[in-house]
C-alpha cells in the first residue's frame, strides 16, 4: 500500500524576531564598548594669546574734562578741535580703552566732568562719542569749582 505523504510547506524564518535579537545586540555592544579619548581631551595646547607674568594695572576709570571753551580733555590730552561734533579722535581712542578693558575683563568706565559753563550741547557731544566708541557706563561728575 502506497501512503500519500502530506506535502511540508517551506519553513520560514520570523522576521520580527531576528530584528529584535539584532537590536539588542546592538545595544550591547554599545553599552560594552570603552569610550575612547577624542583628540580635544589630548590636552595639547595651541599657541595664542601669551599669558603676561605681570599684571598690567587699568585705571578703573578715564574721566573726560569738558571746558566752557568746548576743548575736550582726556589723560591731559585735547581731543579734536571745539568746532567739532562728531568728535573722531576722541571716538578712536574710546575704542581703544573698551577693547582693552574687555582683554582684561574690567568694565570700561567713563566720568564726564564738565565746568558750569559749558553748553550743554558739547556734554551731549561728548556722551554720542561715547556711544559710538560702544562704552555704555558713563557718569557725570561736576568740576567742583
Amino acid at each position: 500500500m502506497k501512503l500519500k505523504l502530506e506535502e511540508m510547506d517551506e519553513p520560514e524564518i520570523n522576521m520580527a524576531s531576528l530584528i529584535d535579537m539584532v537590536f539588542l545586540l546592538l545595544v550591547y555592544f554599545m553599552v560594552a564598548a570603552s569610550l575612547q579619548k577624542s583628540e580635544a581631551d589630548l590636552g595639547i595646547r595651541l599657541p595664542g594669546m601669551i599669558a603676561q607674568k605681570q599684571n598690567v594695572e587699568m585705571p578703573d576709570e578715564q574721566i573726560i574734562e569738558v571746558k566752557d571753551t568746548g576743548h575736550v580733555i582726556l589723560n591731559d590730552q585735547q581731543y579734536d578741535t571745539p568746532d567739532s561734533v562728531d568728535l573722531p579722535n576722541l571716538v578712536g581712542t574710546l575704542v581703544r580703552y573698551r577693547l582693552s578693558c574687555k582683554s582684561a575683563k574690567i568694565p570700561a568706565l567713563i566720568t564726564i566732568m564738565a565746568d558750569d559753563n559749558t553748553r550743554h550741547q558739547r556734554v551731549i557731544d561728548v556722551m554720542n562719542a561715547c556711544a559710538n566708541a560702544g562704552v555704555k557706563n558713563i557718569t557725570f561728575n561736576t568740576s567742583g569749582e
